[in-house]
């Protein structure tokens, strides 16, 4: 039988494959912003399960590069997690390096927002006062734009995202700074 993990479980599974500050610091900007948006999308019920999801989604990144999303699919079915929670962290790999399409508005936002948290964060670390606080879309928009910009960020699984949850982008990059402002103080 599947096993839930609780948060502290899961921070210490996360560390045990993840030792960089900057993937445990992307990890925990995930975890918040996939919490905001249970909350405001009505799955509040939900909200620490989708956060687990967002803290755990880079699991076998930093050890395991060549097999991300893949390598931590064995690594949660070796300790007979939830498969709900496994399927949902592949499913950001869609189309990258995993087929498995993201099915669950919670799968969906997880895919469009992964690669934008990094974006619009590259955006505000440029600003005097480093914070999504004061972020506005149109700053984000300009820096989206140039390619060169945060080039490691997808724009194409940023955009797909967006197509899948069937939003515009201003309003995808809107709602991220949004989540990514309820979060910001936790970080």
């Amino acid at each position: 039988m599947a096993k839930d993990i609780t948060r502290e479980q899961a921070w210490e599974l996360l560390t045990e494959y993840n030792k960089d500050d900057f993937h445990l610091k992307h990890a925990q900007i995930v975890e918040g912003v996939m919490r905001h948006f249970a909350n405001k999308l009505g799955y509040s019920n939900e909200a620490d399960f989708w956060a687990i999801v967002g803290l755990l989604h880079d699991l076998d990144f930093e050890m395991y590069p060549e097999q991300h999303c893949i390598k931590e699919q064995e690594i949660m079915l070796e300790l007979g997690l939830d498969e709900r929670l496994i399927h949902a962290v592949a499913s950001h790999g869609y189309a990258l390096t995993v087929d498995i399409e993201p099915q669950h508005q919670m799968e969906k936002i997880l895919y469009a927002t992964d690669e934008l948290t990094g974006l619009i964060g590259a955006v505000a670390i440029m600003r005097p006062s480093k914070s999504v606080m004061d972020l506005e879309l149109k700053s984000v928009k300009k820096k989206y734009k140039n390619a060169n910009f945060a080039a490691g960020c997808s724009r194409e699984v940023i955009e797909r995202g967006a197509e899948m949850l069937g939003w515009e982008l201003d309003e995808l990059i809107e709602q991220t700074i949004l989540a990514l402002r309820s979060c910001e103080s936790q970080i």
